[in-house]
């Protein structure tokens, strides 16, 4: 009896990592695929590493994507990280303010324009 409790118990253990572990990571994967077979030119999307952009042509295993006005640049199909929806597009940093770390950090614009008014007197 001894010897099929510990059967049952390793037993246990594997079918516990194939839902907790295995399963949950192939599903992530099976979608990812899904998402970037999906792609048409037009979308919005973000890569891997941060850069967002527009879709402009697609190839076998890579996408064009226009990061500017007039910029394309080759990525391969993996890089693209999410497809951006409208909400997604909204809540992105704004042009004329970054943030960093949760502090509100002035562009380079906005400095030369504070530097051209005078300190208050207090």
């Amino acid at each position: 009896m001894g010897d099929y409790s510990s059967l049952i118990m390793i037993a246990l253990m594997v079918v516990v990592f194939y839902f907790l572990l295995i399963r949950p990571q192939r599903k992530r994967q099976q979608e990812q695929v899904q998402m970037q077979n999906s792609l048409t030119p037009g979308t919005r999307v973000m890569t891997t590493t941060g850069l967002f952009a527009t879709v402009v042509g697609i190839d076998a295993d890579d996408v064009i994507l226009e990061i500017a006005p007039g910029v394309e640049t080759r990525w391969v199909k993996a890089a693209i990280g999410r497809v951006l929806t409208p909400v997604d597009d909204a809540e992105g940093v704004e042009d004329d303010v970054a943030v960093a770390d949760g502090d509100v950090v002035e562009t380079a614009e906005q400095q030369g324009d504070n530097q051209d008014s005078t300190p208050k007197k207090s």
